[in-house]
Protein backbone atom coordinates (compact mmCIF):
# COMPACT_ATOMS: atom_id res chain seq x y z
CA UNK A 1 0.00 0.00 0.00
CA UNK A 2 2.84 2.39 0.75
CA UNK A 3 4.33 1.83 -2.71
CA UNK A 4 0.92 2.41 -4.31
CA UNK A 5 0.45 5.70 -2.41
CA UNK A 6 3.90 6.85 -3.51
CA UNK A 7 3.09 6.15 -7.15
CA UNK A 8 -0.11 8.16 -6.88
CA UNK A 9 1.96 11.17 -5.77
CA UNK A 10 4.54 10.84 -8.54
CA UNK A 11 5.62 14.10 -10.29
CA UNK A 12 4.79 12.61 -13.70
CA UNK A 13 1.21 11.86 -12.67
CA UNK A 14 0.84 15.28 -11.09
CA UNK A 15 1.98 16.93 -14.31
CA UNK A 16 -0.42 14.80 -16.35
CA UNK A 17 -3.31 15.75 -14.07
CA UNK A 18 -2.53 19.47 -14.26
CA UNK A 19 -2.22 19.31 -18.06
CA UNK A 20 -5.52 17.41 -18.39
CA UNK A 21 -7.28 19.81 -16.01
CA UNK A 22 -6.03 22.85 -17.95
CA UNK A 23 -7.33 21.43 -21.23
CA UNK A 24 -10.73 20.53 -19.79
CA UNK A 25 -11.21 23.77 -17.84
CA UNK A 26 -10.48 25.82 -20.97
CA UNK A 27 -12.69 23.62 -23.17
CA UNK A 28 -15.71 23.25 -20.86
CA UNK A 29 -15.44 25.75 -18.02
CA UNK A 30 -14.95 25.14 -14.33
CA UNK A 31 -18.41 24.00 -13.25
CA UNK A 32 -18.94 21.42 -16.00
CA UNK A 33 -15.64 19.61 -15.48
CA UNK A 34 -15.67 16.67 -13.06
CA UNK A 35 -12.78 15.04 -11.28
CA UNK A 36 -13.74 11.82 -13.07
CA UNK A 37 -13.27 13.51 -16.44
CA UNK A 38 -9.91 14.95 -15.39
CA UNK A 39 -8.74 11.54 -14.18
CA UNK A 40 -9.82 9.91 -17.44
CA UNK A 41 -8.06 12.54 -19.55
CA UNK A 42 -4.89 12.21 -17.46
CA UNK A 43 -4.98 8.42 -17.59
CA UNK A 44 -5.03 7.97 -13.81
CA UNK A 45 -7.55 6.87 -11.21
CA UNK A 46 -9.84 9.41 -9.55
CA UNK A 47 -8.29 8.66 -6.16
CA UNK A 48 -4.90 9.62 -7.58
CA UNK A 49 -6.29 13.05 -8.49
CA UNK A 50 -7.69 13.48 -4.97
CA UNK A 51 -4.43 12.24 -3.48
CA UNK A 52 -2.53 15.03 -5.22
CA UNK A 53 -4.97 17.92 -4.88
CA UNK A 54 -7.79 17.09 -2.46
CA UNK A 55 -10.57 18.80 -4.38
CA UNK A 56 -11.35 20.58 -7.65
CA UNK A 57 -10.79 24.07 -6.27
CA UNK A 58 -7.24 23.29 -5.15
CA UNK A 59 -6.59 21.61 -8.48
CA UNK A 60 -7.75 24.75 -10.30
CA UNK A 61 -5.43 26.89 -8.17
CA UNK A 62 -2.58 24.53 -9.04
CA UNK A 63 -3.41 24.86 -12.75
CA UNK A 64 -3.28 28.66 -12.47
CA UNK A 65 0.02 28.48 -10.60
CA UNK A 66 1.57 26.16 -13.17
CA UNK A 67 0.41 28.39 -16.03
CA UNK A 68 2.00 31.41 -14.38
CA UNK A 69 5.23 29.55 -13.73
CA UNK A 70 5.45 28.39 -17.33
CA UNK A 71 4.78 31.90 -18.65
CA UNK A 72 7.39 33.50 -16.37
CA UNK A 73 10.16 31.01 -17.16
CA UNK A 74 13.33 32.76 -18.32
CA UNK A 75 14.79 31.41 -21.58
CA UNK A 76 17.94 29.35 -20.99
CA UNK A 77 20.05 31.73 -23.08
CA UNK A 78 18.77 34.90 -21.39
CA UNK A 79 20.86 36.81 -18.88
CA UNK A 80 19.36 36.97 -15.39
CA UNK A 81 17.81 40.37 -14.62
CA UNK A 82 19.93 42.65 -12.49
CA UNK A 83 19.55 45.90 -10.60
CA UNK A 84 20.76 48.95 -12.48
CA UNK A 85 20.22 51.51 -9.73
CA UNK A 86 17.75 53.39 -11.95
CA UNK A 87 14.32 52.75 -10.34
CA UNK A 88 12.42 53.54 -13.53
CA UNK A 89 14.50 51.17 -15.66
CA UNK A 90 14.39 48.41 -13.05
CA UNK A 91 10.62 48.64 -12.65
CA UNK A 92 10.11 48.68 -16.39
CA UNK A 93 12.16 45.50 -16.78
CA UNK A 94 10.14 43.69 -14.11
CA UNK A 95 6.92 45.06 -15.59
CA UNK A 96 7.65 43.67 -19.04
CA UNK A 97 8.17 40.22 -17.53
CA UNK A 98 4.98 40.54 -15.51
CA UNK A 99 2.96 41.39 -18.61
CA UNK A 100 4.38 38.36 -20.36
CA UNK A 101 2.87 36.25 -17.55
CA UNK A 102 -0.49 38.03 -17.26
CA UNK A 103 -1.11 38.13 -21.02
CA UNK A 104 0.16 34.65 -21.87
CA UNK A 105 -2.59 32.68 -23.64
CA UNK A 106 -3.13 30.12 -20.85
CA UNK A 107 -3.09 32.62 -17.97
CA UNK A 108 -5.36 35.08 -19.79
CA UNK A 109 -7.82 32.31 -20.69
CA UNK A 110 -7.91 31.05 -17.10
CA UNK A 111 -8.55 34.59 -15.88
CA UNK A 112 -11.48 35.00 -18.28
CA UNK A 113 -12.85 31.65 -17.12
CA UNK A 114 -12.54 32.70 -13.46
CA UNK A 115 -14.42 35.95 -14.05
CA UNK A 116 -17.22 34.06 -15.79
CA UNK A 117 -17.51 31.62 -12.87
CA UNK A 118 -17.30 34.10 -9.96
CA UNK A 119 -21.06 34.40 -9.49
CA UNK A 120 -21.41 30.71 -8.73
CA UNK A 121 -17.89 30.02 -7.48
CA UNK A 122 -16.64 33.13 -5.65
CA UNK A 123 -13.94 31.04 -3.98
CA UNK A 124 -12.02 31.08 -7.27
CA UNK A 125 -11.12 34.73 -6.82
CA UNK A 126 -8.44 33.53 -4.39
CA UNK A 127 -6.40 32.42 -7.39
CA UNK A 128 -6.21 36.04 -8.60
CA UNK A 129 -5.81 37.80 -5.25
CA UNK A 130 -2.25 38.48 -6.36
CA UNK A 131 -2.14 39.38 -10.03
CA UNK A 132 1.45 38.30 -10.44
CA UNK A 133 3.44 35.56 -8.83
CA UNK A 134 4.71 36.17 -5.30
CA UNK A 135 8.25 36.17 -6.67
CA UNK A 136 7.61 39.09 -9.05
CA UNK A 137 5.76 41.05 -6.38
CA UNK A 138 8.66 40.53 -3.98
CA UNK A 139 11.12 41.58 -6.69
CA UNK A 140 9.29 44.86 -7.26
CA UNK A 141 9.22 45.49 -3.50
CA UNK A 142 12.97 44.77 -3.31
CA UNK A 143 13.71 47.30 -6.07
CA UNK A 144 11.62 49.93 -4.27
CA UNK A 145 13.26 49.17 -0.92
CA UNK A 146 16.69 49.56 -2.49
CA UNK A 147 15.69 52.88 -4.08
CA UNK A 148 14.38 54.12 -0.72
CA UNK A 149 17.63 53.19 1.03
CA UNK A 150 19.69 54.81 -1.72
CA UNK A 151 17.65 57.99 -1.43
CA UNK A 152 16.56 58.00 -5.08
CA UNK A 153 12.93 57.46 -4.05
CA UNK A 154 10.94 57.80 -0.85
CA UNK A 155 8.86 54.63 -0.40
CA UNK A 156 7.42 54.26 3.13
CA UNK A 157 5.61 51.01 2.25
CA UNK A 158 7.45 49.15 -0.53
CA UNK A 159 5.06 46.19 -0.53
CA UNK A 160 2.01 48.44 -0.96
CA UNK A 161 3.70 50.40 -3.76
CA UNK A 162 4.71 47.10 -5.41
CA UNK A 163 1.14 45.84 -5.29
CA UNK A 164 -0.13 49.10 -6.78
CA UNK A 165 2.41 48.82 -9.60
CA UNK A 166 1.45 45.20 -10.30
CA UNK A 167 -2.29 45.93 -10.33
CA UNK A 168 -1.83 49.00 -12.53
CA UNK A 169 0.24 47.01 -15.00
CA UNK A 170 -2.03 43.97 -15.08
CA UNK A 171 -5.23 45.98 -15.45
CA UNK A 172 -3.84 48.16 -18.23
CA UNK A 173 -2.50 45.12 -20.05
CA UNK A 174 -5.80 43.27 -19.83
CA UNK A 175 -7.81 46.27 -21.00
CA UNK A 176 -5.57 46.98 -23.99
CA UNK A 177 -5.43 43.31 -24.98
CA UNK A 178 -9.20 42.85 -24.57
CA UNK A 179 -8.51 40.47 -21.69
CA UNK A 180 -5.93 38.52 -23.60
CA UNK A 181 -7.93 38.00 -26.79
CA UNK A 182 -5.82 40.50 -28.78
CA UNK A 183 -2.07 39.86 -28.60
CA UNK A 184 0.02 42.90 -27.75
CA UNK A 185 3.26 43.59 -29.55
CA UNK A 186 6.56 43.82 -27.70
CA UNK A 187 6.45 47.58 -28.22
CA UNK A 188 2.98 47.84 -26.68
CA UNK A 189 3.98 45.81 -23.62
CA UNK A 190 7.16 47.86 -23.28
CA UNK A 191 5.10 51.05 -23.43
CA UNK A 192 2.71 49.90 -20.70
CA UNK A 193 5.63 48.92 -18.49
CA UNK A 194 7.40 52.23 -19.09
CA UNK A 195 4.30 54.33 -18.40
CA UNK A 196 3.44 52.39 -15.23
CA UNK A 197 7.01 52.58 -13.94
CA UNK A 198 7.04 56.32 -14.59
CA UNK A 199 3.86 56.82 -12.54
CA UNK A 200 5.28 54.94 -9.57
CA UNK A 201 8.59 56.77 -9.72
CA UNK A 202 6.92 60.20 -9.95
CA UNK A 203 4.63 59.32 -7.03
CA UNK A 204 7.64 58.50 -4.81
CA UNK A 205 10.15 61.16 -5.76
CA UNK A 206 12.21 62.51 -2.89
Amino acid sequence: MEREAGSRRSPAKRAAIVRAALELFLDEGYARVSMDAIAARAGVGKQTVYSHFGNKERLFLAVVGEARTAASATPADASPPGRTGDPRADLQAVGERLLRVVLSPAVAALHRLTVAELTHHPELQESWRETSSDALLAEVADHLTAADRAGTLRVPDPLLAARQFVLLMATEGRVRSLHGTRPLSDAERRGIARESADLIVRAHRT
